[in-house]
C-alpha cells in the first residue's frame, strides 16, 4: 500500500469519521466552518501530515492534528490512529438536557395555562426588550 502525501480536506474530513458524509464534510468547507491555521479553506484543499485542522459542526468544535492521510472510509477504530485529537473539553451544563436552563441562553417562559400574553402584557415585553427605553420609565401594571 503506497503512502498518500496529499489528500483533499473533505475527503479527508469524511474518512476520519468527521462527518457523517462527505457532502456535509463539502457544504461545511464551504460554509466556512473548517479552517486550517485560522483560515477558511476550499474542499479541495490538499491537506498535508501534521497540519492542524479546526472544524465547527453544531456547537462542538474539533481541532484535529493530522498525523496520517487516508482517502477511504475505515472503521472508528483505525480512524482515531490518522489524528490526535486537541479539541478543548466540552462545556459540562449542571442542567439535564430537555430542561430550560440546559441551553445557555435565556428564554422567556410562561406559566403553563396563561395562554398568549395580553395587549398590555405585549406592550410591555416590547419596552422592556426595546434598547431605545429610558430605564427610568414606569411599567403598567
Amino acid at each position: 500500500m503506497s503512502t498518500l502525501s496529499k489528500v483533499r480536506i473533505d475527503k479527508w474530513l469524511w474518512s476520519v469519521r468527521a462527518f457523517k458524509t462527505r457532502s456535509l464534510a463539502t457544504d461545511a468547507c464551504k460554509a466556512g466552518r473548517v479552517k486550517i491555521d485560522g483560515k477558511s479553506v476550499k474542499p479541495s484543499y490538499m491537506l498535508q501530515v501534521g497540519e492542524t485542522v479546526s472544524a465547527q459542526k453544531g456547537a462542538e468544535k474539533k481541532v484535529l492534528k493530522v498525523v496520517q492521510l487516508i482517502e477511504k472510509r475505515v472503521g472508528a477504530k483505525v480512524a482515531v490512529t490518522c489524528y490526535e485529537d486537541l479539541s478543548p473539553p466540552p462545556i459540562v451544563s449542571k442542567h439535564k438536557p430537555g430542561s430550560p436552563a440546559f441551553y445557555d441562553f435565556p428564554i422567556a417562559l410562561r406559566k403553563p395555562g396563561d395562554g398568549r400574553p395580553t395587549k398590555r402584557e405585549r406592550r410591555n415585553l416590547d419596552k422592556f426588550y426595546d434598547l431605545d427605553v429610558n430605564p427610568d420609565t414606569d411599567f403598567e401594571e
